[in-house]
């Protein structure tokens, strides 16, 4: 949650925030069920589409200015697929935008995407004030990194 003393970084700007499916995963259902989620709760969100490339995803990152990019796949290629996207991020040297992840991730996964710099990594069922509180935390991160 943003605290008093950072809440001034949303005053002018929402957070902004790239809703991704990158690898093969058509099962959008859920990714719209958070769209509308981070909407409700004042944040600009962009859907990056079925099926982007990793490339896609941070291009369209770099490009929009988000805070934010949040991963989801149902399809078990997480571990391939997410890793990509923040290799392609540390090789990029973009560390001033927060991923997330979210989809069907067993628990061992957990750890090893938490130490590439992904976290969340919420499955169904996973209450959606919890997922807007982690965004908003990680967001509150990123701005504070661009001001750097």
């Amino acid at each position: 949650m943003v605290d008093g003393k950072n809440q001034s970084l949303f005053k002018e700007k929402p957070i902004k925030i790239l809703l991704a499916k990158p690898g093969i995963d058509g099962h959008d259902r859920g990714v719209f069920v958070l769209a509308k989620a981070f909407r409700d709760a004042g944040m600009e969100v962009l859907y990056a589409g079925l099926l982007p490339t990793p490339e896609e995803v941070v291009d369209t990152a770099v490009n929009e200015d988000v805070d934010v990019v949040a991963l989801s796949l149902l399809n078990g290629a997480h571990m391939t697929v997410f890793k990509k996207v923040a290799d392609l991020m540390r090789e990029r040297n973009i560390d001033d935008i927060a991923l997330v992840g979210g989809g069907t991730i067993p628990d061992e996964d957990k750890p090893a995407l938490e130490s590439m710099g992904i976290t969340g990594n919420y499955g169904p069922g996973t209450p959606l004030a919890v997922i807007i509180d982690h965004v908003t935390s990680r967001a509150t991160e990123s701005r504070l990194r661009k001001l750097r």
